[in-house]
């Protein structure tokens, strides 16, 4: 019934089904990338949509890429593995990323199938050209001195926060920027840029994942940083800027997980086609974050303040689109879907 009920969703959910199919059909037959992209299906939603999206040579390099950083991320957030453990496999997962003979299995779920088999993921990774192999170790490896960094000290500052999310999320970025600059078709971003989009990411992300993660069993990890949440109490027992606007002054955050539907992500992805679309995508959802902020909230100002200046620069590129809140409206209805 959820599909049914938005009738305003199904072109998009169907048009993307239809694009999916088509970019299957192209995929090399061999074993290794079949399963890489079964994979990359499964442990991602939204990024398989738009990697799928890209020509063959640079979507095989941005699917390992993806699948190599997933794979490290599920060595770091199994919190079973002792440290001792987990420490030098952080470290030296650029070096395995090379051998397809090394298996190490942790995770659950599609995780777990991911690194059971990462032979084939290392086997796609050796197809790849010497120009998109240095961009994805050169990642890894400082990736995963990140995070072997932060399995010992604690997100205490905010500070310590925006360098956890460059290592984890920033570092993202660049490894894009440079397999695009790898094709020889586009000029390497400026990093600050990279490094900020990452942030934001990530930043939304901790705040979606908040309960799930003050739940992980055998123990907690918390990644907001207590520099923040200090201020308010003793002690924490308890597609980006849309996630953001949903997630902000919503109280589900903390009973669930809280998503965009899929519909509405499909009807993102279908209806953003120019950068116009981007600046007005931007602009919408943050009149969706502005109209929630609560004037009895001691950093409503300073909300109010940041949310003006994204209005601001979407403004003054004037390419802002005049067209109904669709997007705004059908995002007030799922605040409380998780």
């Amino acid at each position: 019934m959820g599909v049914l009920s938005r009738p305003e969703e199904v072109p998009a959910l169907l048009r993307l089904k239809l694009a999916a199919g088509r970019i299957r059909r192209q995929i090399p037959p061999q074993e290794h990338w079949a399963f890489a992209y079964d994979m990359l299906q499964r442990v991602s939603r939204s990024f398989a949509l738009v990697i799928q999206q890209l020509g063959p040579e640079l979507r095989n390099a941005v699917c390992v890429f993806y699948l190599v950083l997933r794979a490290l991320d599920t060595v770091e957030d199994d919190t079973a593995i002792p440290n001792e453990v987990k420490l030098p496999i952080l470290r030296d997962f650029y070096r395995h990323i090379y051998n397809p003979d090394w298996l190490f299995s942790c995770g659950a779920n599609d995780y777990r199938v991911l690194m059971d088999n990462f032979r084939q993921v290392s086997t796609a990774f050796l197809e790849l050209g010497e120009g998109y192999q240095k961009a994805i170790e050169e990642i890894t490896r400082r990736m995963g001195a990140g995070m072997a960094k932060f399995i010992c000290t604690e997100v205490e500052t905010i500070d310590d926060y925006d360098e956890y999310c460059h290592y984890v999320a920033g570092l993202v970025g660049y490894g894009l920027s440079r397999l695009f600059h790898a094709t020889g078709t586009e000029d390497l971003a400026p990093d600050h840029l990279s490094n900020s989009m990452g942030l934001f990411l990530q930043k939304t992300n901790i705040i979606r994942d908040y309960l799930e993660d003050i739940n992980e069993i055998p123990r907690c990890r918390m990644f907001w940083p207590r520099e923040i949440w200090s201020k308010y109490v003793d002690k924490l027992e308890i597609m980006a800027i849309g996630t953001c606007a949903i997630c902000y002054n919503n109280v589900k955050v903390f009973r669930g997980v809280v998503k965009m539907r899929r519909g509405l992500t499909a009807r993102v992805i279908d209806e953003t086609k120019s950068i116009s679309d981007v600046y007005s995508a931007f602009y919408e959802f943050s009149s969706l974050l502005e109209s929630k902020i609560d004037d009895n909230d001691p950093n409503a100002a300073l909300t109010r303040r940041r949310v003006d200046a994204i209005k601001k620069t979407c403004k003054s590129s004037g390419l802002l689109k005049r067209r109904v809140m669709i997007w705004r409206n059908q995002c007030t209805e799922c605040l409380c879907w998780s």
